[in-house]
């Protein structure tokens, strides 16, 4: 039986594959096309991304208060606005990926408008000088305010570049996956490395970026730094477009949004949701034959296989397909549900963390004392030497042991991620109740200005355990929402991974509010206190660390009983070499089909 399966698989898995086409419409070759030869590309265009909105969004704050003259709280609403809007268009550039433009053209388009989109950010930076220089007035900076053009022009560049990481960021990671076979099994290796691999180019441009750009648009030029960034846009545009030749493309499926399909789904299983003549019937008669195991759940939606328009067979009505697809994007919303905390501590590395650095004593040498905002390149640091150690070992001694390709499945992976925020949310009250106590053994309660003689070290753990976390969780959560969504939603499910950390910041924003309210009324001292050796950040630290333990049990409980869809299985060897049964049921399914359509036509 295994020779017969070699012998009908070698002429249509070795010399192309399946559902996916090159750049000229034909059926894409093995041997020409995708795999590490084109994810290359696809992982350069991403580091050059993350390397310009690092950039950009890493001294945003300074740049409002210092030429732009803003407030610290109007300049702090200001990020905070751009960066949750940043965040939340993936889903809108997804949308318009997925359903009409295609991840490609998405790319280009959306690496356009960056493009733009930094280049008028540089001139809105130079505008001033300009200015200065043609009314030769050595005066302008301290006479006037920035002129009105200037600020227009800069909030205009900077949504533009939000607008285009919209399109940009959902896509990339999209694309570069599907240059990846997941039925071949060489293949499906791979894809799970381009994943860690992924993280780690994207880690290695934001610490770049953090030593580099931050430092030449503190000390020498606002225009000059945000001109690099452009410069390197434009050459990541320009190798990505080199690699064209090699890509892969998806087909679309009888050419309509998958937008519309599901959604006709959920519409006609709501509009028969009294119906019942032979729902039995049709669930006992459709569950024999479905490959996907995921079939018994979510029963409902079953209920849009009886719309009227399909028992006359006109080609127009939900099919059994669209019916799964619905049920595999839906059985999603649990583990995003309960993925929410875990961008809630994520928010707090930029936040309270380096509040708490720059109490401490922060000074290498004689005279010269690091910036507290620095201690954030330890994450990506972390991931840039955890990575290595985690795909070359630990992978291979779980793949032993466990006969996966990826060695730990994609849930268990984010799982150990979601504990290790736990153990790092501990950690950083107990390293803030030792600082509290030691501003109160050396008088310094009430004044906050003082350094406390505590080593900023102590807070390099917190740091890495949280870069950990993210190799484990971060990355098991994209290969997750890539993985497990229908093929032509897959930027839909990268951006539905990308709004965990976006609302994960609305929700740490408004959870802060409600505490600030409830402990600073009357008096009290918030634990939010300007002063902070007043403050209790570390309650803040220890609620956290009790919300991502509740979470994690959640998440732990929607993860037992989640159902991988057909392809995960696959793309386990001990399925492969022992079920193959199980690939002539799903043949058997295939042969089927129209007999369950017949079926369906004598209710």
């Amino acid at each position: 039986m295994a020779n017969m399966l070699q012998s009908l698989e070698s002429p249509l898995l070795e010399d192309t594959v399946d559902g996916s086409v090159d750049h000229q419409g034909y059926p894409s070759k093995r041997s020409i096309s995708g795999g590490w030869r084109s994810a290359i590309f696809i992982i350069g265009v991403e580091v050059a991304e993350r390397f310009a909105y690092c950039g950009i969004g890493s001294n945003l704050i300074n740049y409002l208060t210092g030429p732009l003259g803003q407030s610290t709280a109007m300049a702090a609403a200001n990020v905070n606005t751009w960066a949750g809007t940043a965040t939340l268009l993936p889903l809108l550039g997804a949308f318009v990926a997925d359903s009409y433009l295609g991840r490609y053209r998405t790319i280009v388009l959306a690496s356009l408008l960056y493009i733009l989109g930094l280049s008028l950010l540089t001139l809105s930076a130079m505008l001033p000088s300009l200015i200065a220089f043609q009314s030769q007035n050595v005066d302008y900076f301290t006479l006037y305010s920035p002129p009105q053009l200037q600020i227009v022009l800069f909030f205009f560049s900077l949504y533009l570049v939000a607008v285009g990481q919209g399109g940009h960021k959902p896509c990339t990671q999209a694309f570069g996956a599907d240059q990846f076979d997941g039925q071949n099994l060489e293949e499906c290796k791979a894809k799970s490395s381009f994943f860690n691999w992924w993280l780690f180019g994207v880690s290695t441009g934001t610490s770049v970026t953090y030593v580099i750009v931050s430092y030449i648009e503190e000390n020498f030029n606002w225009g000059l730094g945000f001109g690099i960034p452009c410069i390197v846009m434009v050459a990541a545009l320009l190798v990505f477009l080199l690699g064209t030749r090699t890509y892969r493309f998806t087909i679309k499926r009888n050419g309509k949004s998958p937008f519309v399909r599901i959604g006709k789904v959920f519409v006609e299983a709501a509009r028969n949701w009294r119906t019942t003549p032979s729902l039995k019937a049709i669930q006992e008669r459709t569950q024999e034959n479905l490959p996907h195991h995921g079939s018994h759940n979510f029963k409902f939606l079953n209920k849009a296989l009886l719309v009227p328009a399909c028992l006359k067979g006109d080609g127009k009505a939900c099919s059994i397909t669209d019916v799964e697809e619905a049920k595999a994007v839906l059985s999603l919303f649990p583990i995003w549900a309960t993925s929410l905390v875990y961008g809630i501590v994520t928010a707090q590395s930029s936040t309270f963390f380096t509040k708490q650095g720059i109490t401490m004593d922060r000074s290498i040498g004689s005279g010269f004392r690091i910036p507290a905002a620095s201690l954030l390149s330890f994450i990506p640091i972390t991931i840039i030497l955890f990575i290595p150690i985690y795909d070359c070992i630990f992978v291979r001694i779980a793949r032993a042991l466990t006969g996966k390709p990826s060695g730990i499945t994609m849930l268990q992976r984010s799982g150990i991620g979601f504990l290790l925020c736990v153990v790092s949310m501990v950690t950083a009250a107990i390293v803030e109740m030792k600082r509290l106590k030691t501003a109160k053994e050396y008088g310094l309660v009430d004044m906050p200005n003082v350094t406390v003689p505590m080593r900023v070290w102590w807070l390099i753990p917190q740091y890495i355990l949280l870069g950990i976390a993210d190799v484990f969780a971060m990355v098991g959560l994209q290969e997750f929402f890539y993985d497990q969504i229908p093929n032509e939603l897959r930027s839909v499910g990268l951006s539905l991974y990308l709004s965990i950390y976006g609302v994960g910041s609305f929700l740490s924003g408004f959870l802060i509010s409600i505490i600030e309210e409830t402990t600073g009324g009357d008096g009290k001292t918030s634990w939010f206190n300007n002063n902070l050796n007043r403050a209790h950040i570390d309650n803040f630290y220890w609620l956290l660390a009790g919300l991502s333990a509740v979470e994690l049990a959640a998440f732990l409980y929607f993860a037992k009983s989640y159902v991988y869809n057909l392809l995960e299985t696959m793309c386990d060897e001990d399925f492969i070499n022992k079920s193959t049964n199980k690939a002539f049921q799903f043949l058997d399914y295939m042969a089927d089909v129209s007999n369950t359509q017949n079926f369906l036509m004598e209710v």
